[in-house]
C-alpha cells in the first residue's frame, strides 16, 4: 500500500457497490519499466517460436504444502453478489467467488441480519455449490462494530479489540458464522479474515509479537475461549479454536499487509535485502500468533491505478512496473518460505489499458495487473509468483467508483474516443470493456497452469506462446442498468420521494426523477440504493469512495422547498450532514453512529436546487425528501 486509502476500509467506509444481500424469501439485487534485459531476451525468444509449446522455468524455492484440498491448478475467482454464480460460471470454469461479511457484530446491522440467523452464509455457499465454486468470504467486522472509540481507524480497531462486551459479540458473530458455513459440512469454504486488522496489529506490536497488543478472548467470557490469553495472539487461537470444533470444512485465511511493515515497497523501492528483511517482519508477525491457519492473503492496491491519480492525486508512481511486481512477489516468497503458508491473492484491480470503455472516470479506471497476469502469452508473470508461493488469483473492485467486471455504472456497452492508446472495442456491458472476462477465459482455454510442488527444483511449465483471446461464447451481458423512468408529475402541494417506485438498485442515478421533480444530472455522482442499515427501504446516497465524493447537487426544474429528508449514518463515528439552497441559509446537523435521523431545513421559499453533503460520504444514505411549493 502507498497511503492509508490503500487499507481496505471499502466495504466500512465504502460500501460494496456490487454486494448484494438475499432478503428473506428471495435475492435483493446487491510507465511500464522491464523487468530486464535477461526477462525481455526470454519474452522475444518465446514469440518466435510459434504456435509451439515451450517451456518456460523459473527457479523456485521450497515450498510449504498446499492447503489440504486446496486444488493442484491454479484457478481465478472474482468478486461475486449473491445468486450471481451460474453466471458467473457461463464466463469462464472459475474455481473461487468472494464476498464481504461487514456491518459490525454488535450494531443490529451485520451480515447476521441480512437474513434470518445468519442463512446469508447458507444461501451463498449453496449457490456456489451449485455452481461447482469454492465460496470465500471476507470477515470485515471489527472496525464496524461498536464503539469503535478514537479519532482514526487505526485507535477504533485497537480499542474495540480491548473492550469485552464487543469482543463478546465478535466471537458470537464467528460462531454463527462457522455454524452456518457448516451446514453443508461436505463442502469446502474460505474463511478470510480480517483484513487490515492484522496490519494495524503488526504496527501496534513489540518487537513484532502480537502477544504484546491487547485483546479480550479469555475474558470474554465465552466457554469456548477458555483459557486463552487476552492479548491478539489469543484472538488467533480463538478464531482456529472455534472453526476446529464448529466447521472443519472451513479454511482460514490470515491477512498479510505489506504495509503492516511500516514500509511500501512499490514507491520507496528496496534494495533485495530490505525487502527480504521486510518479508522477514511479516512472517515474524504471523508466527507470534501460535495459531495454525490454512493460508495467506495478500494484496496488490485495492484500487485501480488511474483512480488513484484521479481521486487521491496520487503521482505516476501510482503505475505497478517490472520492478514493482518482481519486489512483490519476492516478498511474498519470504514470507512463504518462513511462515509456512502459501499465499492468495485478492482483490487485484479489474482495470486495463487496453479497451476504449476505459477513459478514467467513474467505474471506468485504468490499471496494468490483468494485463500483467492474464495477457502474457509466455505466462512468465503468473510463473513467477507460483513459484513464489501463489495459489489463486482473487479479482475485484476495492470500493465504489473503482473498475468492475460488471456493468455498476449503468452505462451499458461503451466505445468513447481513446485517450492513450485504449482502442480496443468493448465486448459487453462491463464497465471494463469485457476485457477480464475475456482473459480469464482465455486462460482456461489455454490451460490452468499446474501448482508447484514442495520440491526446491524449478518447476517448467508447459504453455503455448498464443494465448487465445477470441471472446468466449456463452458471456452473459450483464443488464444496463436504466436511467430514471418516467413518472406522473406530481400533483400541485407536497410530496415525498421515497425511491422505491425506481425500479431496479444499486446503479447510478441520473435523469430525472420523479419526472419534472428532480434531475440528478448525468455525472453519476449519485446512487439508487438498495435497503441499508435502519432505512430498510430503497435509498439515495453518493456513488464513490467515502472520502473523496462527500456531496453532490440536485436541480429542482420547477422550484420547489426542501422541507426534510431522513439521514441513516452506516459508520461507528459521526457524519455531519449540511443541505444547502441558494437564498436559504445552510442547514447543519449531526448523525451519530449507526443513527437514523430527520433533518427539518426550516426553509421559507423555493429553491432551483440543493447541494446535499455528508462528512463521510456514501456511508450516509437518504431518504424521504419532503418537497413543497
Amino acid at each position: 500500500m502507498r497511503d492509508s486509502e490503500d487499507r481496505h476500509t471499502i466495504w466500512p467506509r465504502d460500501r460494496p457497490t456490487q454486494q448484494a444481500r438475499y432478503r428473506d424469501g428471495d435475492r435483493q439485487a446487491g510507465s511500464a519499466r522491464w523487468l530486464g534485459a535477461g526477462l525481455a531476451m526470454l519474452l522475444a525468444i518465446v514469440g518466435i517460436v510459434g504456435s509451439r509449446p515451450v517451456e518456460v522455468s523459473v527457479a523456485a524455492t521450497a515450498l510449504p504444502a498446499l492447503p489440504t484440498g486446496w486444488p493442484a491448478t491454479l484457478q481465478l475467482g472474482m468478486a461475486s453478489t449473491p445468486g450471481d454464480a451460474a453466471t458467473m460460471k457461463a464466463t469462464a470454469p472459475f474455481g473461487f467467488r468472494y464476498q464481504y461479511l461487514s456491518g459490525g457484530a454488535n450494531t443490529g446491522d451485520g451480515w447476521a441480519t441480512w437474513n434470518t440467523n445468519g442463512q446469508f452464509v447458507t444461501n451463498y455457499v449453496r449457490d456456489s455449490k451449485a455452481a461447482g465454486i469454492t465460496p470465500v468470504f471476507t470477515y470485515y467486522m471489527i472496525l464496524q462494530s461498536s464503539p469503535a472509540s478514537g479519532s482514526d481507524e487505526d485507535q477504533q480497531v485497537l480499542s474495540n479489540l480491548k473492550n469485552a462486551s464487543t469482543m463478546q459479540a465478535y466471537f458470537a458473530d464467528l460462531k454463527l458464522f462457522f455454524q452456518r458455513a457448516h451446514d453443508d459440512p461436505a463442502t469446502s469454504v474460505v474463511l478470510h479474515v480480517e483484513p487490515d486488522m492484522w496490519g494495524i496489529i503488526e504496527q501496534a506490536a513489540t518487537s513484532d509479537n502480537a502477544a504484546t497488543v491487547p485483546a479480550k478472548v479469555g475474558a470474554t467470557g465465552m466457554s469456548e475461549l477458555a483459557g486463552l490469553p487476552d492479548n491478539a495472539a489469543g484472538l488467533a487461537q480463538g478464531i482456529v479454536r472455534l472453526r476446529n470444533q464448529y466447521a472443519p470444512n472451513v479454511k482460514l485465511g490470515y491477512h498479510v499487509s505489506v504495509w503492516g511493515t511500516g514500509t511500501d515497497i512499490s514507491v520507496s523501492d528496496p534494495s533485495d535485502s530490505q525487502v527480504d528483511a521486510l518479508g522477514t517482519k511479516a512472517a515474524t508477525m504471523y508466527t507470534s500468533l501460535g495459531a495454525n491457519f490454512d493460508m495467506a492473503f495478500g494484496e496488490f492496491s485495492d484500487r485501480d491505478s488511474a483512480f488513484k491519480i484521479a481521486q487521491y492525486g496520487a503521482g505516476q508512481e501510482a503505475w505497478w512496473n517490472g520492478e514493482d511486481f518482481r519486489r512483490h512477489a519476492r516478498f511474498i516468497g519470504k514470507f512463504v518460505a518462513l511462515s509456512g503458508k502459501r499465499m492468495v491473492l485478492w482483490q487485484i484491480p479489474f482495470g486495463n489499458t487496453k479497451m476504449r470503455a476505459m477513459n478514467n472516470t467513474l467505474n471506468h479506471y485504468q490499471d496494468n495487473r490483468v494485463e500483467w497476469f492474464l495477457d502474457d502469452p509466455g505466462r512468465t508473470h503468473l510463473t513467477e509468483y507460483l513459484n513464489a508461493g501463489v495459489i489463486a488469483f482473487l479479482y475485484g473492485a476495492g470500493g465504489s467508483g473503482a473498475t468492475h467486471a460488471s456493468d455498476v455504472q449503468g452505462d451499458g456497452v461503451t466505445n468513447p474516443a481513446p485517450i492513450n492508446g485504449n482502442t480496443g472495442t468493448s465486448l459487453s456491458a462491463d464497465d471494463d470493456g469485457g476485457f477480464f472476462r475475456q482473459k480469464a477465459g482465455a486462460y482456461y482455454q489455454a490451460g490452468p497452469m499446474a501448482l508447484p510442488s514442495t520440491s526446491t527444483s524449478a518447476t517448467p511449465t508447459t504453455v503455448p506462446t498464443n494465448s487465445p483471446t477470441s471472446t468466449p461464447t456463452g458471456t452473459a451481458v450483464p443488464p444496463t442498468a436504466t436511467k430514471a423512468p418516467a413518472t406522473a408529475t406530481p400533483t400541485v402541494g407536497s410530496l415525498t420521494v421515497t425511491f422505491n417506485d425506481l425500479s431496479g438498485q444499486e446503479t447510478p442515478l441520473t435523469g430525472q426523477y420523479p419526472t419534472g421533480v428532480i434531475d440528478w444530472g448525468t455525472s453519476g455522482i449519485w446512487w439508487h440504493s438498495a435497503p441499508w442499515g435502519k432505512l430498510t427501504t430503497k435509498s439515495l446516497t453518493f456513488n464513490g469512495h467515502t472520502d473523496q465524493l462527500t456531496s453532490g447537487t440536485m436541480t429542482l426544474p420547477t422550484p420547489r422547498n426542501l422541507v426534510s429528508l431522513r439521514a441513516y449514518n452506516g459508520r461507528p463515528n459521526p457524519s455531519t450532514v449540511t443541505l444547502t439552497c441558494p437564498g436559504q441559509s445552510t442547514k447543519t446537523a449531526a448523525v451519530p453512529a449507526y443513527s437514523l435521523v430527520t433533518i427539518s431545513t426550516g426553509w421559507t421559499a423555493p429553491c432551483s436546487s440543493v447541494t446535499i453533503s455528508s462528512s463521510n460520504g456514501n456511508a450516509t444514505n437518504f431518504d424521504d425528501l419532503v418537497l413543497s411549493n
